[in-house]
C-alpha cells in the first residue's frame, strides 16, 4: 500500500513538471513584416519591416530587404515597441513570500554592499515568464534590508545562468535614513524617530569616511580584508552608480543636500514617493529618478487619491528625468500599468513610455544597446495587437537577446488545462 501511494505521488510530481515547464527560446535570422515600428526616439513607421540577426536590429524601415535565410513573420496590423525595462524589482530573487527558503533578496547586516543580486537570481523563477508575456524583457534585481544591502544588476528576462541574463549595469543600493514612521503600524514617538534618524545618519557618514579612507590608503588590498568597503571604491571614484531609496520630502532635500557634500558622481533616487513635493530641487540637482510604485497609495492620509498616479507626471513637468519601476517580485508584469496610469494623470502617452524603455536605459547608460527600436541595438521588443497600457492588448511575438521566446507561463497553461476540463478521473 506504501509502495503504491509514493509511486502516486511520484507520478502526479511528475506530471505536474511536465506541465510547469515552459517552451524554449530560439536564436535565429527574422524579419518581422508589415508592421507599425513605434521607436520611441525616431517618430512611427508604418507598414514597416525588422530584420533581427545574432541578437541585434540588422535592418528596419518601409523599404527593406528581407534575408533568405530569415524566418518571416506577418505582423499586419500589429505593433512593435522595444522591451521595457523595470527600474527596481526583487524578481528572480524571491519566489515565495512566505517560504523563507525562496527568498534571497536580504542578507544579515547592515553594510553589506559587496553581496552581488545578480548571483543570487534564479534563471528558472515561475514568475519571469509571467512578467515577459506583458512585454517586460529587462528588469533590475535589487537587494533589500539595511543601509547598503547589496549590489543590484540589470537582468534580461531569458538565460539559463545568472551570467547569461546579466544586461550590463550593476549599482550599489543605498537606503537612506528615513525622517518618517514606517506606517500606521509604527507606535514610536516623534522624539524616538528623530533619534534613530540621527543615529542612522550617523553610522551612514561614519561608513562614507571609511570608504574614503579606504579608497585614499597605499596598499590596502593587500594590507586589510575588507570586501564590503572595497565594493564602495568604485562609487566614490565615479565609476559605478548609487542607487538611493529615499521618499519623504524632507529626506529627498535631505539626500540631494548629502550627494552634493560628498561629491556623487553617479547617483540615482530610487522610490521618491514624495518627489513631486520637491520636484524643482530634483531638478536643479540633475539626479535622475526612478519611481514607484505608481499603483500605490498616497504617502500621507490628507493627500489626494491620486497623488501616487501623478508623482511621475509632476515631477518630469518639473525637469527630472523620470524612469518608472513597480519595486515588485510575481507582480512586475503590471509595468506597462503603472505608466498607463502615469500617462492618464498627467505624464501622457509618449513621456510614460520613455519612462519604461529609452529613460531607464539613458539612466543605466546602456542607451546605445536598449531602449528603443533602432538599427544595432539589442533585439529587446515585443509585437503586440495595440497600445500595451491597455490590459485588452495582446503580446502576439517576443523577443529577448534575438531570441524569439514563447508566449506561454504557468498562468497561461493553467487557463488551457482548465478551458476545457474533462469530467474526471472514473472511480
Amino acid at each position: 500500500m506504501i509502495r503504491n501511494i509514493l509511486s502516486l505521488i511520484c507520478c502526479l510530481l511528475f506530471t505536474q513538471g511536465l506541465v510547469a515547464q515552459v517552451d524554449k527560446a530560439q536564436k535565429g535570422t527574422y524579419a518581422l513584416t508589415q508592421a507599425t515600428l513605434v521607436t520611441v526616439t525616431n517618430g512611427i513607421i508604418e507598414n514597416g519591416t525588422m530584420v533581427i540577426r545574432d541578437g541585434r536590429i540588422t535592418a528596419m524601415g518601409s523599404n527593406v530587404t528581407i534575408p533568405e535565410d530569415a524566418t518571416t513573420i506577418n505582423c499586419s496590423g500589429h505593433f512593435i515597441y522595444p522591451g521595457f525595462i523595470d527600474g527596481g524589482t526583487t524578481l528572480g530573487l524571491v519566489e515565495i513570500g512566505s517560504i523563507s527558503l525562496t527568498q534571497d533578496a536580504n542578507e544579515l547586516g547592515d553594510f553589506t554592499p559587496h553581496m552581488q543580486a545578480l548571483t543570487a537570481v534564479n534563471p528558472n523563477s515561475v514568475a519571469i515568464p509571467v512578467t515577459r508575456v506583458n512585454g517586460v524583457t529587462t528588469v533590475i534585481a535589487q537587494p533589500t534590508g539595511g543601509l547598503f544591502p547589496g549590489t543590484a544588476a540589470l537582468i534580461n528576462l531569458v538565460g539559463y545562468t545568472p551570467d547569461q541574463m546579466y544586461a550590463g549595469f550593476k549599482g550599489i543600493v543605498m537606503n537612506f535614513p528615513s525622517s518618517g514612521k514606517r506606517g500606521w503600524w509604527d507606535r514610536r514617538s516623534e522624539e524616538d524617530v528623530k533619534k534613530e534618524y540621527d543615529k542612522n545618519l550617523k553610522n551612514l557618514n561614519k561608513l562614507w569616511d571609511q570608504v574614503k579612507m579606504f579608497q585614499t590608503v597605499t596598499g590596502t588590498d593587500n594590507e586589510t580584508y575588507r570586501p564590503d568597503i572595497k565594493a564602495m571604491v568604485p562609487v566614490v571614484e565615479g565609476d559605478m552608480a548609487l542607487l538611493i531609496e529615499v521618499n519623504k520630502d524632507s529626506d529627498i532635500k535631505a539626500a540631494i543636500q548629502w550627494v552634493q557634500d560628498r561629491g556623487i558622481k553617479k547617483p540615482i533616487f530610487t522610490g521618491v514617493a514624495e518627489g513631486w513635493r520637491v520636484a524643482k530641487e530634483l531638478a536643479e540637482a540633475k539626479i535622475p529618478v526612478i519611481t514607484g510604485p505608481v499603483l500605490s497609495t498616497p504617502t500621507r492620509p490628507s493627500d489626494r487619491y491620486d497623488r501616487p498616479y501623478a508623482n511621475a507626471g509632476l515631477m518630469h513637468k518639473a525637469g527630472v528625468k523620470v524612469a518608472i519601476r513597480t519595486n515588485e517580485t510575481e507582480n512586475v508584469r503590471n509595468l506597462p500599468f503603472n505608466a498607463g496610469f502615469a500617462a492618464a494623470y498627467g505624464m501622457g502617452v509618449e513621456e510614460a513610455l520613455k519612462a519604461i524603455t529609452i529613460t531607464p536605459a539613458e539612466i543605466f547608460g546602456l542607451d546605445s544597446q536598449i531602449g528603443s527600436l533602432e538599427v544595432g541595438k539589442v533585439a529587446n521588443l515585443f509585437v503586440s495587437t495595440g497600445d500595451p497600457f491597455e490590459m485588452k492588448t495582446e503580446i502576439k511575438y517576443l523577443f529577448i537577446a534575438g531570441y524569439q521566446v514563447p508566449i506561454d507561463n504557468r498562468h497561461i497553461q493553467l487557463y488551457e488545462e482548465f478551458l476545457e476540463r474533462s469530467p474526471g478521473l472514473k472511480n
